[in-house]
């Protein structure tokens, strides 16, 4: 459901999904879209956040969207205050094409589904935010599995550690931020679904977190926050890597990895081979999830 009013030189709507109510402003600017397309695009994703998450992550939250001179989804940034608050910029000659492959958008609400950390550990909030933004939009039917498969196969050696390093806690660069942290989310996905014979995930872990209460408006320590999702899934995945990742320069053998899951870019196109080893982890990833029990 979609409503719509505005007032002044600031446009407003309310877009409705996954049980939250998102009040968004448009700021003052011109802008070649019409409000209709922005929604669209506010809705898109926010379906895909409640699609990873079961639910959207906040009940009431706002977005303020900032018109600026130019083209494409700029500047997003997120924060506990205001019951969840996204501010983001959108670009005057944006197109309806960008705005249907944006992925900024679903990163910055994904951003709300987890705990405000301490400095140290933000490579946490962007690590879930980078690899659960495609797989959400997956899900949602927003984005297709081989495409997420080849931005992995070409970004995610950004997070590996290089000379240096001090461990994801201490090396605050922008790779070991994001793509390090993507790494850490990977490799936990991976090895829940190992340990439990493909029944759980990273998803489920990160749900749980959620459900505890764990989201944005909330100051956690990052050990209750991993100790947790590793109750939710019965493992112990989460905290036995951040003891091997937080403090030392812990990395992954990739192309090891790759071969196992059975994906493989060849020619600027994504092969799968479901023959691998762990090929139905890499199905499991991005197919669906079950919808939540009610609570």
């Amino acid at each position: 459901m979609i409503s719509c009013s505005a007032g002044g030189a600031e446009s407003k709507f309310t877009v409705s999904e996954g049980g939250a109510q998102i009040d968004v402003t448009v700021g003052d600017g011109r802008m070649q879209l019409t409000q209709a397309e922005i929604t669209r695009w506010v809705q898109n994703a926010a379906e895909s956040v409640a699609a990873y998450y079961g639910r959207f992550p906040v009940p009431h939250p706002s977005l303020r969207i900032k018109p600026f001179e130019g083209r494409g989804v700029r500047h997003g940034r997120t924060f506990g205050e205001r019951g969840g608050f996204i501010s983001i910029g959108l670009g005057s000659e944006t197109t309806v094409e960008e705005l249907n492959s944006d992925w900024m958008l679903t990163h910055e609400m994904v951003h709300l589904s987890f705990p405000d950390m301490p400095e140290r550990n933000h490579w946490i909030e962007e690590g879930i935010a980078t690899y659960v933004e495609p797989i959400a939009r997956i899900q949602a039917g927003h984005y297709d599995v081989p495409a997420m498969w080849g931005d992995l196969i070409r970004d995610m050696p950004n997070g590996l550690p290089e000379s240096g390093d001090r461990g994801l806690d201490n090396t605050h660069t922008w790779g070991r931020t994001y793509w390090g942290g993507a790494l850490f989310c990977m490799l936990a996905d991976v090895q829940i679904r190992r340990e439990t014979k493909n029944q759980k995930g990273l998803q489920d872990a990160l749900r749980g977190i959620l459900e505890a209460g764990g989201d944005i408006r909330q100051d956690w320590s990052l050990e209750e926050a991993l100790q947790l999702g590793d109750r939710t899934t019965g493992t112990h995945v989460l905290m036995d890597l951040y003891k091997k990742m937080g403090d030392s320069p812990t990395g992954a053998d990739l192309d090891a990895l790759w071969k196992q899951l059975g994906v493989s870019l060849q020619g600027g196109t994504i092969h799968f081979n479901d023959e691998m080893e762990l090929a139905p982890i890499r199905r499991a990833i991005t197919a669906p999830a079950p919808a939540p029990k009610a609570r």
